[in-house]
């Protein structure tokens, strides 16, 4: 008896840890669009963190899950931070008067939309852009606009698909 108990015991508890694991740092999605082309494509899978943010804060750069306020979920990067300015003036984003350092193109945007005027963020607000600037429904629009904290599901960290691009998201 001791025996079968036992091993209901360990069946429960890697039961538990592997959905724990699963819901925490493997939650699937498939990247629909081409807003954050090149770094993601339309139809490539991800593995979604929702973990991280629960005992930190998402940073600049960070490539996150949220949900619009029409309920319809998009990928994005973090470009400003709670309680921090966003413009873009010529064709650069910049960040309290101060031009974005970013690799790439991340600190480029040449469609302004709403960051065409300075955009100040609350404190549980941040600015999204996708890093194809000319193809993406971010921030600076409308419909968009500022995105809360509680709209945040998750980082994006691990592409799983197509399998020769596998790799961490950066």
């Amino acid at each position: 008896m001791r025996r079968v108990i036992r091993w209901i015991v360990d069946i429960v508890v890697v039961i538990s840890l592997a959905w724990f694991a699963v819901y925490g740092f493997g939650t699937q999605i498939k990247v629909a669009g081409q807003s954050m082309a090149p770094l993601l494509e339309g139809e490539d899978v991800v593995l979604m963190d929702r973990l991280s943010y629960d005992f930190g804060s998402p940073g600049r750069f960070d490539v996150v899950m949220f949900e619009r306020e029409d309920h319809k979920s998009n990928i994005k990067r973090i470009i400003g931070l709670p309680g921090e300015e966003v413009q873009i003036v010529d064709g650069f984003v910049y960040i309290d008067g101060q031009r974005l350092r970013a690799e790439g193109e991340l600190g480029r945007a040449v469609l302004p939309g709403l960051a065409e005027n300075p955009v100040t963020l609350g404190e549980d607000e941040y600015f999204l852009m996708g890093d194809n600037r000319d193809g993406s429904e971010d921030s600076r629009f409308a419909n968009i606009g500022n995105v809360k904290r509680d709209q945040i599901q998750g980082k994006i960290w691990l592409r799983l698909m197509p399998f020769l691009n596998i790799g961490f998201i950066e």
